[in-house]
């Protein structure tokens, strides 16, 4: 017992007021290479034609494959709690980028 809190490391993180705050998104980007996915979160607004990154996370697939373990870990206690979270599925068209608003022109 005692040399399995040995290998356990204490880590201690912390969090700046600004990043805190977290940043809104309603849509994210996932592309890969052979070593890493990288993930762009990006904040569509009605009536905007131009939308920019606002976030962008770089992983290895390794820490990938945790996170999307760990989401859907917690997606399910989410859903324990809350009922089934309904999705719009493959049949829903989907939201148009400009929701509806005036389609930018070039």
């Amino acid at each position: 017992m005692a040399e399995e809190k040995q290998n356990e490391q204490e880590i201690n993180i912390e969090i700046s007021e600004e990043v805190s705050e977290g940043v809104y998104s309603n849509l994210a980007i996932i592309t890969h290479s052979n070593s890493e996915f990288i993930v762009d979160f990006i904040k569509i607004m009605p009536g905007t034609p131009k939308s920019k990154v606002k976030s962008r996370i770089i992983l290895t697939p390794q820490h990938a494959k945790r996170l999307m373990q760990a989401l859907e870990d917690n997606l399910n206690k989410f859903e324990g709690l809350h009922g089934e979270i309904k999705d719009q599925g493959p049949q829903t068209p989907p939201i148009p980028l400009n929701f509806g608003g005036p389609a930018g022109q070039a």
